[in-house]
């Protein structure tokens, strides 16, 4: 059987015990439902069908050091021939299917795996009863196609002109302490991380908590995320200085810990708030650490007993993760390349989607391993772990399909083994290491006349 009939079957016949630690792993049906709710399903038989083209695009980000043909063949994703040889695929024949498939599919299979994922991740790494979510955002490099930098646009450079590269704005919501992706939403450059986040605040589940940084400062935005009735709740670094907000102190709760009173008053926070309550009520948390300017947190913890101050100081501390993340997915996932793969800008989403799919699929599955090695799935190593990922799907296709629960019981207990030390409490202030070059560019910016 092809790897590709295989890890579709997975989970189709007589689930053997050690299948249950990989149940996790994405349902064939999820797959199914995706193609059906796009209307991509394939009609008639092709060598790349959609299902596989599904796989093909997930693998392209776990395999990046690798032609798609080659990820294609390695994965045994193309059918045989009618006389039972095993096939062969052009380039232009899987560029021809990923774009049949278009991005739809991919899109709606991470919604649904990350609604599925994400949910039991959140409520196994509680809080004082929160599910713990952190937002933040990042760019990708995209081809430098025209019809990439039509759609996604060049960001300006510090010294004059347009980036060398189209890129794409990418926001993700995430579960901190397993590091999984709940939501994303990804457009041009030129949009702003919080207009993308916007659509991101559906997805937080009721008893939850959300930390962002002050790039999300926005009344709107606090309004939206203050839920008693749900109990939804955020934790936002917030300026000081010029630009900070004005509040008023309505009663002090301890050394640094204030319950505040927010009506906004610059012109622009009242156009955004318009239709909303005029006055937002906090709690502004005074922070200072070590070697570090004083900031400023504001919260919708309004119970000073139920979340104490230094608990929510520390916890700020783990919005941190996203960082790691970010790092997991770009330089590990894809391996400190420029750019993503594609060059049109349908297979660019589509590409991103089975990015977040993959990197997602690698992170389950350091979750289901950690409590055999007894700690956190943040200890165990993300890249060693796409690499064995690597390994087994590379050896997959020549097992019999009933040994693969076995196998994938193997894979887990050597993803167990890969403990990383646990992280130092080291603290250095943000400092430029390096500057840019004070002198103009020799030559024009890529778009200019």
């Amino acid at each position: 059987m092809e790897l590709g009939e295989a890890l579709l079957a997975i989970g189709a016949g007589p689930r053997a015990a050690s299948f249950e630690e990989f149940s996790a792993a994405i349902d064939p049906q999820w797959i199914a439902d995706a193609l059906a709710v796009t209307g991509k399903a394939s009609l008639r038989r092709r060598k790349l069908p959609a299902e596989y083209a599904v796989w093909l695009v997930i693998g392209m980000a776990l395999f990046r050091d690798r032609a798609i043909t080659q990820v294609a063949q390695q994965l045994d994703l193309v059918l045989p021939t009618p006389s039972g040889a095993r096939g062969s695929i052009s380039p232009g024949a899987v560029v021809q299917a990923r774009t049949r498939l278009g991005p739809e599919p991919l899109a709606v299979l991470f919604q649904q795996t990350a609604g599925v994922w994400a949910g039991a991740a959140a409520d196994a790494t509680r809080w004082r009863g929160l599910a713990v979510f952190g937002l933040d955002g990042t760019t990708l490099r995209v081809p430098d196609t025209p019809p990439n930098t039509a759609a996604f646009g060049r960001p300006g450079t510090s010294r004059g002109g347009a980036a060398a590269y189209p890129q794409l704005r990418l926001v993700v919501l995430l579960v901190l302490r397993q590091r999984l992706l709940a939501a994303a939403a990804f457009g041009a450059c030129t949009e702003s991380e919080p207009a993308l986040a916007t659509p991101l605040w559906a997805h937080l589940p009721e008893k939850a908590l959300v930390i962002v940084d002050r790039g999300f400062t926005g009344y709107a935005t606090f309004q939206t995320l203050s839920d008693p009735a749900h109990d939804r709740h955020f934790v936002v670094r917030v300026r000081t200085g010029r630009g900070a907000l004005r509040w008023k102190v309505t009663a002090p709760l301890g050394p640094g810990d204030d319950l505040v009173a927010w009506t906004p008053t610059h012109p622009r926070q009242r156009t955004v708030g318009r239709g909303l309550p005029p006055t937002l009520h906090a709690r502004v948390l005074h922070v200072q650490r070590p070697g570090f300017r004083p900031c400023l947190l504001l919260t919708s913890l309004l119970d000073a007993a139920a979340y104490p101050a230094a608990e929510i100081a520390a916890l700020y501390g783990e919005r941190w993760e996203l960082e790691v993340a970010f790092d997991e997915l770009k330089t590990h996932t894809l391996e400190r390349a420029d750019t993503l793969r594609s060059q049109d800008p349908a297979r660019v989403r589509q590409e991103v989607w089975g990015l977040l799919v993959g990197y997602n699929l690698v992170r389950v599955l350091l979750a289901r391993a950690a409590p055999r090695a007894g700690v956190s799935p943040l200890r165990l190593s993300y890249w060693n772990a796409v690499l064995l990922l690597r390994g087994f799907w590379h050896s997959a296709w020549y097992l019999p399909p009933g040994t693969l629960p076995r196998h994938l019981d193997t894979l887990l207990a050597q993803l167990a083994l890969l403990v990383i030390p646990p992280r130092r409490a080291r603290s250095y202030p943000r400092a430029v290491k390096r500057t840019n070059s004070p002198y103009p560019r020799k030559r024009p910016a890529p778009d200019a006349k």
